[in-house]
């Protein structure tokens, strides 16, 4: 046996495991404050709809690699069901349990599978290229810089705790393409980076699975039950949008005028990232539609310029395109939030609160810089971090490929 499935053998299951008792162990120990961890909750469909769209459907929605499908969803299940336990444990370190009137382990878990979207997110850049020692170290590093940007945000900025979770889009694109800068681009003669109709098709089987429950997810963090209906409806308005502009406007960038599925496939979920931060407060249904419409439209023009101009440009490879399909749908439903809250709270006040307005708009603006500079800066840091010796990069020659982890049949192989 070479000698790269010695080291991937000796060290990844080790890793796992120690990982695995550190959390058992802090769990044993128990967490304080908690009174009612197994307390009754009605909100058990929720999280069942979160935890189909974060394993099943970003697991599939990855698969888009001819070569690279059981790494895919195997590793997004791994780090999924491993960084949910580490999230659960850098919010009783860093935020506190019981922070809420809601000290419950269902609340915990539902905010826990938010934050580890952001590694998902991240994950879809560097697909293919890093190493599952290097993703369960990214897992971890990841969810303790979320943690401390959301920490910043609530704690010094004021911003209430729902929208500081939703920040998870902007921060796991972001973090992901510093990340990918880190990594050495695929050589010209590699075509294992390339899809297949198979894969494409259960590329977008994972999509359908993430649009379908994209409601669930952008209810589930804490609200009255009144905006949870709405955060709700909202963005199934803004989702269904967006997949409608999305067939429209793939249709019209393209030179033949045929539809191309890579581009409907990141622009039906925009509206759902664009809605995300604003979803519980928009009050009026044509103000989500648009958003869904403007969300679909910067993720597939988006592609265009950030493919052809940014990209080659800072010689940066995102394999899954997060960029556009999160990045920038979540910036556009930043500046969003910001104008929509300026406007709602002016037209209530008649205007004549401006210094609080102005302050409002500075705060929402400054998380937003705040987040996505973080992400950018512990984005690098980790990507310096992954390619030391001691955690076993993967050659170039080696990328995209499931058989440097799994056992594959020749059949797989072949095709």
């Amino acid at each position: 046996m070479p000698p790269r499935y010695l080291s991937f053998r000796c060290s990844v299951p080790w890793l796992i495991l120690l990982l695995q008792a550190l959390l058992l162990l802090r769990s044993f120990l128990g967490f304080p404050g908690v009174s009612d961890t197994y307390s009754s909750s009605d909100s058990y469909p929720e999280f069942q709809d979160v935890n189909h769209m974060v394993i099943f459907g970003f697991g599939f929605f990855l698969m888009v690699l001819r070569r690279y499908g059981f790494s895919s969803t195997g590793f997004n299940f791994l780090l999924v069901v491993l960084g949910v336990q580490c999230s659960v444990l850098a919010e009783d370190l860093l935020l506190g349990w019981c922070r809420t009137a809601d000290c419950s382990l269902w609340s915990h878990l539902a905010k826990a599978f938010v934050s580890v979207t952001a590694v998902v997110i991240s994950t879809g850049a560097v697909l293919g290229r890093a190493s599952p020692v290097q993703l369960i170290v990214m897992t971890l590093v990841e969810l303790i810089s979320f943690y401390v940007s959301r920490y910043i945000n609530e704690t010094f900025l004021e911003v209430p705790e729902h929208l500081s979770g939703m920040h998870v889009f902007l921060f796991g694109a972001y973090f992901g393409l510093a990340l990918a800068s880190c990594f050495p681009g695929a050589p010209p003669g590699l075509d294992k980076n390339r899809s297949t109709p198979k894969s494409e098709l259960f590329s977008v089987l994972g999509t359908v699975f993430v649009w379908v429950f994209w409601p669930s997810f952008n209810s589930i963090l804490p609200f009255l039950k009144a905006h949870k209906v709405r955060a709700v409806l909202n963005t199934y308005l803004a989702l269904a949008v967006s997949a409608v502009a999305a067939f429209m406007l793939s249709a019209l960038t393209s030179k033949d005028g045929k539809f191309r599925m890579a581009q409907i496939r990141s622009a039906v979920l925009a509206g759902g990232v664009t809605i995300s931060y604003s979803a519980e407060r928009i009050q009026h249904p044509w103000i989500a539609m648009i958003l869904g419409l403007l969300g679909s439209g910067i993720a597939i023009l988006g592609s265009h310029c950030v493919q052809r101009c940014f990209n080659p440009a800072l010689k940066l490879q995102d394999t899954s395109g997060v960029h556009f399909t999160f990045g920038l749908p979540a910036v556009l439903g930043a500046v969003a939030t910001v104008v929509h809250r300026v406007v709602e709270d002016g037209i209530d006040t008649r205007w004549n609160e401006l210094s609080r307005l102005g302050y409002d708009a500075f705060v929402y603006i400054g998380a937003f810089c705040q987040t996505i500079s973080i992400a950018l800066l512990t984005g690098v840091i980790t990507g310096l971090i992954l390619n030391i010796k001691l955690l076993k990069a993967v050659h170039v020659s080696k990328y995209f490929d499931d058989q440097f982890y799994w056992e594959v049949s020749l059949e797989i192989i072949s095709d």
